[in-house]
Order: C-alpha cells, then structure tokens, then sequence
C-alpha cells in the first residue's frame, strides 16, 4: 500500500474526530470517528484483502467504547478507551515475552529483518511506551477539558508516537540482519 495512503487511512479517522469535535462537540464527534473508523477498515480491506491486526483490534474497541459514549451519553467512556488499549497491547506483548514468543516479531517481521535480539529490544520499548501512553492518557483526560483532551489525542500522542518509532532506529540499525537479497557475491 502507498505510504501515504496507509498514514491517511491511519490518521483519517483521528483527524475526523478533532474536526468534528470542534464544530459539533463530542458526542457527534464520536459517532464520525465510529464511522471515519470503519471507512478506514473497508478502505484497507478492498486494497489488501486483509485488515492489519492493529488497526482491527483499535477499531473493536472504538466501536465498543464510542457505542457506550453515546449509548449511556457518558464522555468518559470513549476517554478511557486509549487507555485500556495501550494497556492491553503492553499486555500481549508482555503476555509474548512470559511464554517466549515475540509478537511484535510476528506483525512487523516483514517490515524489519533484525536479531530476536533486536526484536527482544523493542519489544520492551513498546510495552514501556505503551504503558506510558495509558499513565499519559489517564493524567490528561482527568485533568482537563475534552476539547483539550481531544486535541492531546492528535497533537500529542501523534508527535510522541513518531519520536518513539524514530527512537527505535539505532536498535533497528544494530540488529539488522542480512537477506539474500543484500549479500554481496564473492570474488573466488
């Protein structure tokens, strides 16, 4: 997939929920991310054929936690839904490394040809981001408005995921292992 096209789709439904919630207010904002959520899944479906595990595991808990939102008119709900997804990722993850399996390995292996030492690094570095985003999110959504909050969600969490994933090249560089494709024909 064009890399443009996979960031839109990735960003596409986050950006609808901050433009919306600045003209209709939460609770409308909820139901375009629901949807701008689901737009984003057939889009990758009819392209791929296949919908990322990440992504599908987001959207689930988008379309639980919004439909709570606006079910029981509480804000709180899709508030915490950040949290408890960062908590379960860090906790699959954590979940991989107890029973001796790298799951990050196992989504992003095709992207990445590095060491299980290397897959082992990053490994850790995601549980520890992914629970520092949940600790983030909790701080936030408690300690100011939704308006606020909303826009921590795109300017904030956004940026610092960007910086985390570009923090990962030195580990990424050190543990790169050579594919065929790369090795250099010997001169016997």
């Amino acid at each position: 997939m064009n890399p443009l096209l996979k960031l839109a789709l990735e960003l596409g439904p986050l950006v609808v929920f901050f433009i919306t919630n600045t003209q209709l207010g939460i609770f409308t904002a909820t139901i375009a991310f629901m949807a701008a959520t689901l737009f984003s899944l057939a889009v990758s479906y009819a392209i791929n054929r296949t919908i990322p595990t990440m992504p599908l595991v987001t959207a689930v808990f988008v379309m639980i936690f919004g439909g709570l939102t606006i079910w029981l008119q509480d804000e709180t709900f899709i508030k915490v839904k950040p949290t408890i997804v960062n908590l379960l990722f860090a906790s699959i993850l954590t979940f991989g490394l107890v029973t001796g399996r790298l799951f990050l390995k196992m989504v992003l292996d095709s992207a990445f040809a590095i060491s299980d030492t290397g897959w082992l690094k990053m490994t850790r570095a995601w549980i520890g981001f992914f629970i520092f985003l949940a600790i983030l999110n909790e701080v936030v959504w408690r300690t100011v408005s939704t308006d606020t909050w909303v826009s921590f969600k795109v300017f904030g969490v956004m940026p610092l995921t960007l910086l985390f994933s570009f923090s990962l090249v030195p580990i990424i560089t050190k543990h790169a292992i050579e594919t065929p494709d790369e090795e250099t024909p010997s001169t016997d």
